[in-house]
């Protein structure tokens, strides 16, 4: 009976070929940043497209280096992309912790609050933010770069749903061994949400890593700037250097696919077993 549930019927096949066709639309610009990354420069414009130039040339990966300094700019975007989601999934943890085990005056109005910021857009908020690293003396450094991401809404609802569906008899039988809250926390209630701690750090760290506009606003020291800032660069005058530009964004997204090659499975666990309770 398991078997033949899961046979595929004609039902089935309008889905599937939806699914398909999207699939291949999105692979198609990757496969496009790719081919590019390695053909000769007389091939990129060619009609109709030459997919897989034989041979293959690894020139363009040499020029990235002679446009920008891609060390740093890995190293920038790894220091701030690690530190924002180890911050954030800590601080995430706690205020979902609060929200789903701690019962106080006001809960559910303040966690309403919460989501509700979800829902404005990101770009009314740049100018306060500006102000305030300003104000603060913080202009042109790691911490300009960190601290507006620091909170988010949707990685503590994300996490309070997941604790939701946490029986509260475990907490319980672990006060009655004598923990405290902060023990409950990060000795039971952490380790039973690993999948769910994995998609926050994954949704966390891509965000992180993707910024444009932000750094572009807050930093004007080359040596502070992130990947996607750095990919600017390979526009000079009123051309545009594709084949290193290409080469220089297939370096850059790198990290985030074998990220989530070794995530994956936990990630589709902490998508799949959120519950939507409360």
């Amino acid at each position: 009976m398991a078997a033949s549930s899961k046979k595929i019927t004609i039902g089935h096949l309008p889905g599937m070929v939806f699914i398909v066709f999207w699939a291949v639309v999105s692979l198609v610009p990757i496969l496009f940043m790719l081919s590019t990354a390695i053909k000769p420069e007389g091939l990129i414009w060619k009609y109709p497209i030459v997919w897989l130039p034989l041979p293959p040339t690894l020139v363009h990966f040499n020029s990235v280096f002679r446009y920008v300094d891609m060390g740093r700019l890995f190293f920038n975007s790894i220091f701030v992309a690690t530190v924002t989601t180890v911050i954030q999934a800590n601080v995430a943890s706690l205020a979902a912790f609060a929200f789903s085990r701690i019962r106080f005056t006001g809960r559910n109005v303040i966690f309403l609050g919460f989501l509700a910021t979800m829902m404005i857009p990101q770009s009314v908020l740049i100018i306060p933010l500006y102000i305030i690293i300003d104000k603060l003396g913080l202009m042109n450094t790691y911490a300009a770069l960190i601290l507006p991401s620091l909170i988010s809404a949707f990685s503590i609802f994300l996490l309070r749903q997941f604790f939701m569906s946490i029986p509260v008899d475990l907490d319980e039988s672990a006060r009655i061994d004598g923990c405290n809250r902060l023990q409950i926390l990060y000795r039971i209630i952490l380790p039973l949400s690993t999948p769910a701690l994995v998609s926050v750090s994954i949704f966390v760290f891509m965000n992180s890593w993707n910024s444009f506009l932000w750094p572009l606003i807050i930093t004007t020291d080359k040596n502070l700037r992130l990947l996607p800032l750095g990919l600017s660069y390979f526009q000079v005058a009123n051309a545009t250097a594709y084949g290193p530009l290409m080469a220089a964004a297939g370096l850059a997204s790198l990290p985030l696919v074998i990220v989530f090659l070794f995530a994956q499975r936990r990630f589709i666990e902490g998508l799949t077993l959120t519950g939507m309770k409360g």
